[in-house]
């Protein structure tokens, strides 16, 4: 036990050297390439959009938390599809591989596509289409660093191209997972999106979209039901309502957390809803008005079914206050499959 808390807090103190290195570095201001925000997965959706604590054999949830990534996945395809608004598509396909005994390393292609849209004049003259889309390369590493604390790291490259318009970014994701199973008790901490632009589309170069998250889940000894809750945004502690004014310290905290829990009646069935409290207060059209068809943006429900070696996830959330997104994702293990 002694060793395992000495291992624990040498890998706490090096993580937080490395994050803090980067926030003394990071500038205030707009950041670039925010669909890197997105969940990359449907299970993450359903339980809120964020979710760097459960501990399942699910690819999806290691662009959630690299330190999810294990030799249990070992050749395991998954594919992700999230229809946003309008003609507004994203997506994503992962693949992951073990490594030697104690590690695994994937693979994976996010996308967006924003449609085609009107090239047009100042004097409303149509001159053709225009397109617009971005591409995020990742390559995912992870590794056991005892029984119960595992480690890794997302390498990211992100282009992105506006019409005649393009902008590179690089950046990691930094995740450390632990998992007691005789407790089923599970605990998160995740660097996300720590990075920069290397070509901006103007002269100034803007950081990714950088998160600090925290989390913890919580199977109950009687109950097929496991509760997670998890600190987004601390990076960004101080929250502001929508006239400017600098929020409570209970209404701020509140809008750093997301809850989120699932009933699992079987090893290969769940059913998950989550509350985001600051996604439902950014959708608030005015202060004081919930009629206004957003009340229930912070909620996200969803579920997920495994047959033989597929999986298959689905999920109903709100990203823009134009529309509902539904997220589906589909996992095969070419390892059950004997291939």
């Amino acid at each position: 036990m002694r060793e395992l808390f000495n291992t624990m807090r040498k890998i706490f103190i090096l993580y937080f050297l490395v994050l803090s290195n980067f926030w003394v570095c990071a500038q205030e201001g707009n950041t670039a390439f925010t669909y890197l925000l997105l969940p990359g997965s449907a299970r993450a959706a359903a339980l809120g959009g964020t979710n760097i604590s459960i501990v399942e054999n699910d690819l999806s949830l290691i662009y959630q938390n690299p330190g999810f990534l294990g030799q249990e996945m070992d050749k395991t395809l998954n594919v992700n599809y999230l229809s946003y608004v309008g003609d507004v598509k994203l997506g994503s396909v992962t693949f992951a591989k073990a490594f030697k005994e104690r590690s695994a390393w994937g693979i994976g292609v996010n996308y967006s596509s924003y449609g085609n849209m009107l090239e047009t004049t100042k004097d409303d003259e149509i001159l053709g289409d225009l397109s617009a889309s971005d591409i995020c390369g990742n390559i995912f590493f992870s590794s056991d660093l005892t029984e119960t604390l595992r480690g890794g790291i997302t390498a990211k490259f992100v282009y992105s191209n506006y019409w005649n318009n393009t902008a590179i970014g690089l950046g990691v994701d930094l995740g450390i997972s632990y998992y007691n199973r005789d407790k089923d008790f599970s605990i998160g901490l995740v660097g996300k999106n720590l990075g920069r632009q290397v070509k901006a589309y103007d002269e100034e170069l803007l950081n990714l979209p950088w998160d600090i998250q925290l989390g913890f889940s919580q199977r109950l000894g009687h109950a097929p039901i496991r509760y997670s809750i998890t600190g987004v945004y601390l990076n960004q502690w101080k929250s502001y309502d929508l006239q400017g004014e600098k929020d409570s310290f209970s209404k701020n905290l509140f809008k750093h957390l997301v809850v989120g829990v699932e009933v699992l009646p079987t090893e290969n069935f769940w059913i998950g809803v989550g509350y985001n409290a600051k996604r439902g207060s950014d959708m608030s059209l005015t202060m004081n008005d919930s009629s206004n068809g957003n009340k229930w943006a912070a909620f996200s429900i969803g579920a997920g079914l495994k047959v033989k070696s597929f999986s298959i996830g689905c999920s109903v959330a709100k990203y823009h206050p134009a529309a509902t997104s539904v997220m589906l994702s589909v996992s095969t293990s070419l390892a059950e499959m004997k291939l």
